[in-house]
């Protein structure tokens, strides 16, 4: 099975350590991307994986590239065009001091693609599922037309969907979007939502009233009534204490089930951002192996090996998840 995913390549820059964005003048680099970091973890984990997507025809675009092939990608379905690769800065938090990211995605080769110039039929041939996010349509106009069609494409292959809603408002408010409009229609073509009950109020445009287990099947069962195509729904609850220590449980609800893991408190973090991207990834890989027990499982496990790590992408393979389950935190000899 290959799974595609359509989404932009980007840089990540942030200040070395927990320092202050431009403390020094230096900065770390780390390739990204939330449909990109999905793809590293599912091919981290031995699955056969397709980057869709668009890059600047220089340096900087092949360097990305390159970054998605190293670890098992493949990306002969990555082009590159005249333009620039979206940026995003990234400021660590530290004790009581939050994260803070600064987007700068604007005109990039990407998102200046024309909707009409992406072949659905090539890129998607050989492909047996598509994995897409609510960032690709967030970024604007062509790129919510693309990320439609591409859902349109998929579906009419007879193809898998998985959609994470991944909301970004700072994105949506940047031009004149619909962001309620093209996300019930992406996930009207999903078969797996990455999402919690914030998520579905947004789409049904009706709140739900907390983030307790009772109050979380109560949104999965409204979006499984509103989505007839739908047929699991993954999520996770968080509590930070602080940016090093935070607690985590993950969810995954079927339409007559829901399989939920203990809370794991996850101290000492090294990087939480991508911890998202390798949940999906590590949902994909459990359902594929078994199903929603195991899902949930093994999406837990990957996001919790992914805040040791830094960089956005979780490089961790099958033998890792496979001792994060069985073998305990003692010194692997």
């Amino acid at each position: 099975m290959t799974t595609a995913f359509f989404g932009e390549l980007l840089l990540r820059l942030s200040p070395p350590g927990r320092e202050l964005l431009f403390q020094r003048p230096s900065l770390d680099v780390h390739v990204g991307g939330a449909e990109a970091n999905v793809a590293i973890g599912l091919a981290s984990l031995g699955h056969s994986v397709r980057m869709l997507s668009v890059v600047p025809d220089h340096k900087i675009g092949e360097t990305a590239r390159g970054e998605l092939r190293r670890h098992g990608v493949d990306v002969g379905h990555v082009e590159a065009a005249p333009g620039r690769l979206g940026l995003y800065f990234l400021t660590p938090g530290a004790g009581l001091r939050a994260s803070e990211v600064i987007y700068d995605r604007a005109y990039s080769a990407f998102a200046l693609r024309g909707a009409e110039d992406w072949d659905w039929e090539r890129l998607l041939d050989g492909c047996d599922a598509l994995h897409l996010s609510g960032i690709t349509p967030a970024l604007g106009p062509n790129t919510a037309a693309a990320a439609l069609a591409a859902a349109r494409a998929a579906k009419a292959r007879g193809m898998r969907l998985s959609f994470d809603g991944n909301y970004r408002a700072r994105l949506w408010e940047a031009w004149d979007s619909d962001p309620r409009g093209v996300l019930t229609e992406l996930v009207g073509h999903a078969d797996i939502l990455f999402g919690n009950h914030r998520d579905v109020a947004l789409l049904l445009g009706k709140p739900f009233s907390g983030d307790g287990p009772e109050h979380r099947r109560e949104a999965a069962l409204a979006a499984f009534d509103a989505f007839p195509n739908l047929g699991v729904i993954a999520s996770t609850a968080r509590d930070v204490i602080d940016a090093d220590h935070h607690r985590l449980s993950a969810r995954v609800e079927t339409r007559e089930a829901v399989c939920q893991t203990d809370e794991v408190s996850i101290a000492g973090i090294v990087d939480r951002i991508g911890a998202g991207d390798a949940f999906a990834a590590g949902v994909l890989h459990g359902l594929a192996q078994s199903g929603p027990d195991q899902a949930a499982r093994d999406g837990l496990a990957l996001t919790c090996l992914k805040h040791s790590l830094p960089g956005d992408a979780s490089l961790f393979t099958a033998r890792d998840l496979a001792a994060f389950h069985d073998e305990g935190l003692d010194v692997r000899r």
